[in-house]
């Protein structure tokens, strides 16, 4: 049992300490993986027990907070789009294949720097959740939204933790490009109903984001195929956690845009042939 646990030990020592990137092991929120692991398990409890935690609440009206909310969630997004981008084109990326750079010099630390930002924001995205709980707005607490926000949490976890850079500006850039849309059209959305007649490309944002999908999965694959010195394991996480994302979108896209459309058409169709027998 001694030398089990003794083994256990060094196992994770050598995974958590010694593989890391030195730059980033000891930055807020990295260091160990009880930060992603707790603040995943408090959200989960939250989610699940969420209108028994909401019951006795009464239902908030916070517009000012839900604006302020979604116009720092598109600042940040776009800073972290010009960041990604603007970082990797001044370092000369490959755009099809590029190994993470763990020197400590300049361009390398910006990356490395805006990956971690990118994971922190992680963090503030699960506000979001409260906020629909504070509006009662529990339809929106899916499995979709609840997975999504959790896992993101363990996988960019392991981005900043051990390839902050390299391939990984990607998969953050194009993400924090969809994101600057999506909380565009909700910031928009808080101003009230007036503002529907103008968010006419609400499905867009759902194209959108199985594009990205799209996209990661053929990166990755193309990655493993040329034999990119870019994680291979990260690039096998990447290809299964698109497909999980892909699915799910798709599925979300199907019931809010095809389903829902048909069901809609065939009431009106209903309802005018009942208004002709009357």
């Amino acid at each position: 049992m001694e030398f089990s646990w003794r083994s256990a030990v060094a196992l994770y020592k050598t995974a958590i300490d010694e593989r890391a990137d030195p730059r980033t092991a000891q930055w807020p929120l990295v260091h160990s993986p009880w930060n992603p692991i707790t603040a995943a398990a408090l959200y989960l409890y939250f989610c699940i027990n969420v209108r028994r935690l909401t019951a006795k609440m009464p239902t908030y009206q916070i517009r000012p907070l839900l604006i302020a909310y979604n116009a720092l969630m598109v600042a940040l997004s776009l800073y972290m789009t010009y960041e990604f981008f603007v970082t990797a084109y001044l370092s000369d990326y490959n755009l099809l294949c590029q190994a993470v750079d763990y020197s400590p010099t300049p361009l390398p630390t910006r990356m490395a720097s805006v990956c971690w930002l990118y994971y922190a924001s992680k963090y503030l995205e699960l506000v979001e959740t409260v906020m629909f709980s504070l509006r009662k707005k529990y339809s929106q607490i899916t499995f979709l939204h609840v997975y999504h926000h959790t896992s993101m949490l363990f996988v960019w976890w392991l981005a900043a933790k051990y390839l902050p850079g390299g391939q990984s500006f990607l998969f953050g850039g194009i993400n924090s490009f969809v994101h600057t849309v999506m909380y565009t059209y909700y910031g928009l959305s808080a101003f009230g109903p007036h503002m529907q007649k103008y968010l006419w490309w609400k499905k867009y944002i759902t194209v959108l984001q199985l594009s990205q999908f799209v996209i990661l999965f053929f990166f990755c694959i193309q990655s493993l195929v040329t034999g990119c010195p870019y994680a291979p394991w990260m690039c096998k996480l990447m290809i299964g956690y698109a497909v999980t994302l892909l699915l799910l979108f798709l599925n979300f896209y199907m019931q809010a845009y095809i389903f829902q459309k048909k069901t809609t058409e065939n009431g009106k169709v209903q309802m005018n042939g009942h208004q002709k027998h009357n």
